[in-house]
């Protein structure tokens, strides 16, 4: 895969790759009303009624994509709650960074009857000078993108972004917009993404799936919940991986005792030091054992591999809590709360495949739907700054300029002290599993 040309400091205008009229006679309404026997006149009312999103992705070249997991099930539905739901929104635009890579998204933009622009700025406004749709989904996640030293992989979230506010501040309006995965890797640009939605006034969401994936027991636990400390062990390999298990462990700690307080400082630590940290905390190794035992795995289980990483997090309030890398144990939540005997633990497990129509993400483009539809944030916008936040720390902890060492520094982060209480219940897919089915492409893969 070749490198994107495409230049990260200015807005590209041009034609729209496929042009909408070109899409509409392909495929558009009338390949959905052959598809499904609807009349075309119902089809285009239902269209009508539905919120138009342009979607900006920085690879849409294979099933495995976020882009191909999220737009699709924007298109043509999702499962939520043991059913099928047909989709609310309508997808009026696409924008692909790499796009000479990006081939697959191009096959279903045609098929589907959207274009394809060459331009974030076009996108948004459908080739005019005005903001013409009703939300962004942005999804800057995937392609043939460096890292740095420090392990960030320099996807241009925050320059996608910045286009979208280009265009709400020419356009003297703004909508809805989601954000996959964290806001940027360089915590100035995520700060600011965030500033900009209170000052522009929209509604901002985003983040990883899992807080909203499967949970086994079928839990939340309630606001003010007395927690003292909290462990999420999973998949850590990565500043994407970790950002996983940061935001899981956030959606239940916010609903501590009081609610979010903000983040005292934090600390990166690789390799074997880490598993003498867990036994200077027995907290942490309490947690874990537990977790083992309830997995069926024997005690010491996690401890006897020789190499882990551990990002430590210590609240304003008091509250502590950790990370810790392992392989083969999905996602798991184990909090010590107070009054209770045994530590509440509740995984995610069963990540499904193979990679079909409604395999992993469901609940975000739920969730995506609903914040379009109502102008509401599903979650505190602050969750998604706070969890950014503390991923682009831990993944400086381990440097001083350019000297690494596996022990990192405690980084103390006043500039994390976000206070917010959740206002929603719980927010998780539950019920039956999604049934394996092909993607409605339009086209055979």
């Amino acid at each position: 895969m070749e490198p994107d040309s495409l230049p990260i400091n200015e807005i590209i205008e041009s034609n729209p790759i496929f042009s909408r009229r070109e899409m509409l006679g392909i495929g558009g309404i009338a390949g959905l009303a052959a598809l499904t026997g609807i009349s075309t006149d119902a089809v285009g009312q239902t269209q009508q009624k539905r919120q138009r999103i342009a979607v900006l992705a920085t690879y849409w070249g294979a099933t495995r994509s976020h882009a191909d997991w999220l737009v699709n099930k924007l298109i043509d539905g999702y499962w939520w709650q043991g059913a099928y739901h047909p989709s609310r929104v309508e997808v009026v635009s696409l924008y692909l960074h790499q796009h000479d890579t990006s081939l697959l998204g191009q096959k279903v933009a045609k098929a589907k009857g959207f274009p394809v622009f060459k331009s974030v700025a076009e996108a948004l406004t459908l080739g005019g000078k005005e903001l013409a749709v009703d939300g962004v989904v942005i999804v800057a996640e995937h392609g043939n993108y460096p890292t740095d030293l420090k392990g960030h992989w320099l996807l241009p979230r925050w320059w996608i972004y910045n286009q979208v506010i280009r265009v709400f501040e020419q356009s003297k309006r703004s909508v809805p917009v989601f954000n996959d995965k964290h806001f940027s890797y360089n915590w100035d640009d995520a700060k600011w993404m965030f500033d900009k939605s209170r000052e522009l006034g929209f509604p901002l969401t985003g983040g990883s799936l899992l807080p909203v994936y499967y949970r086994k027991p079928e839990i939340e636990l309630e606001n003010d919940t007395p927690i003292k400390h909290s462990i999420v062990v999973g998949a850590t390999p990565d500043e994407g991986a970790i950002f996983h298990c940061i935001e899981l462990l956030q959606a239940f700690v916010e609903r501590r005792k009081g609610g979010e307080t903000g983040v005292k400082s934090i600390q990166s630590i690789r390799g074997p030091e880490a598993w003498k940290w867990v036994e200077r905390n027995t907290w942490a190794g309490k947690l874990l054992d537990e977790v083992a035992k309830s997995l069926d795995l024997k005690q010491g289980h996690y401890q006897a591999s020789p190499r882990t990483n551990i990002c430590v997090i210590e609240y304003n309030d008091g509250t502590n809590a950790a990370i810790i890398g392992s392989q083969g144990s999905g996602w798991t939540y184990a909090g010590e709360i107070e009054g209770r005997n045994e530590p509440t633990i509740v995984s995610l497990l069963g990540f499904p495949g193979p990679f079909d129509q409604y395999h992993a993400s469901n609940a975000q483009p739920h969730w995506i739907t609903e914040m379009m539809l109502t102008k509401k944030e599903p979650f505190n916008a602050e969750r998604l700054l706070l969890t950014t936040g503390i991923t682009n720390h831990y993944m400086e902890s381990n440097w001083e300029g350019s000297k690494y060492s596996p022990v990192g520094r405690r980084i103390e982060t006043p500039f994390l002290n976000m206070t917010y209480r959740p206002t929603r219940g719980a927010q998780f897919n539950k019920g039956e599993r999604p049934p394996a089915r092909p993607y409605i492409r339009g086209f055979d893969q």
